[in-house]
């Protein structure tokens, strides 16, 4: 863990001070909804339409940051603009990488909460107000995810659903933690942690997490924020990021869980994943679901043994 995110007590003390002052009881935020996106045409209309359809009654406004795109992305986001008189489309370019672009976006944003969310994913009805009364009492919470809306059981069932009833948790990490793009902050304490980690190309939500908890603000759940979550459906994008979730959740054991390469009892857990997945594989490849959990749990291992490999820790297993 480097230095620079450890606790720091009077930190802590000022930073809370700030929340008390902002976040006065009674008082709707004025909120910020960033959307980071590269390519993202075929799926943003229906985020935008969704959030659209809020019956957010206070002062808002939408960014989408644009990291790159050359497809339609321009001129879908334009054509919601009558409707949505708030909602602005900026150059998040300079950097590759969804890290990059939702801090561009914070930094261009005017609220006090900022809401995170990704450009295939499709707030429910109510998301909006019950995010900011939650995020007004706590100052950093997270949706509910949902995943029968826009997802086949094929992929449901290869991967597991996350976040359904409660936080994410890794038993080798201090705090819980969620997806990017179910978060929600104060203003304060985004910029109190200089945003999110743009060196970290993947897992930098939960490297968020960690770093943001570290200043004494505990990340809460909000059950009634619903989100529907769009799950990758193709073969080779379930592989590649299963892959690159398991290459650098080594890593943030690493960084936050003092992991050492050597710890062998580690690597006996690896190697019985290998011998459980190469005994079900006939049977897998048997159906459309089982070809999907067998790319997730194949890029999973390989992208364990790559950080290891890397980041110089054990493979971690995590499921």
């Amino acid at each position: 863990m480097d230095s620079g995110s450890r606790y720091d007590g009077r930190t802590n003390e000022k930073l809370l001070a700030v929340f008390a002052e902002a976040l006065e009881v009674g008082r709707a935020m004025t909120l910020s909804i960033i959307i980071p996106c590269r390519n993202a045409a075929r799926t943003i209309d229906e985020t935008l339409q969704a959030l659209a359809a809020q019956n957010w009654p206070g002062a808002w406004e939408v960014i989408v940051a644009d990291n790159g795109s050359t497809d339609d992305l321009a001129k879908v986001v334009a054509r919601h603009i009558p409707r949505m008189p708030g909602l602005r489309l900026i150059d998040a370019s300079g950097r590759r990488g969804a890290s990059y672009a939702r801090n561009v976006g914070v930094r261009a944003a005017t609220g006090e909460g900022i809401l995170f969310c990704d450009a295939d994913d499709v707030p429910a009805p109510g998301w909006a107000v019950s995010m900011e009364a939650a995020l007004r009492v706590h100052g950093f919470v997270a949706s509910r995810l949902e995943f029968e809306k826009l997802n086949s059981q094929a992929v449901r069932s290869a991967r597991g659903c996350t976040q359904v009833t409660g936080l994410q948790q890794f038993r080798f990490l201090p705090y819980p933690h969620a997806g990017s793009g179910t978060l929600g902050i104060t203003r304060a304490l985004h910029d109190a942690v200089a945003g999110f980690d743009e060196t970290i190309p993947i897992c930098e939500d939960i490297d968020y997490c960690m770093r943001v908890q570290q200043k004494g603000v505990r990340l809460e759940f909000v059950p009634d924020a619903v989100l529907h979550c769009r799950l990758r459906a193709s073969k080779k994008g379930v592989y590649a990021q299963a892959s690159q979730y398991a290459e650098y959740e080594v890593y943030l054991y690493k960084k936050y869980g003092a992991g050492y390469l050597w710890e062998w009892w580690r690597w006996r857990k690896y190697g019985q994943a290998w011998r459980a997945l190469l005994g079900r594989m006939l049977e897998l490849l048997r159906t459309p679901e089982g070809k999907t959990m067998l790319a997730w749990r194949l890029g999973r291992l390989m992208g364990l043994l790559k950080g290891s490999v890397r980041f110089g820790a054990p493979p971690v297993m995590v499921e």
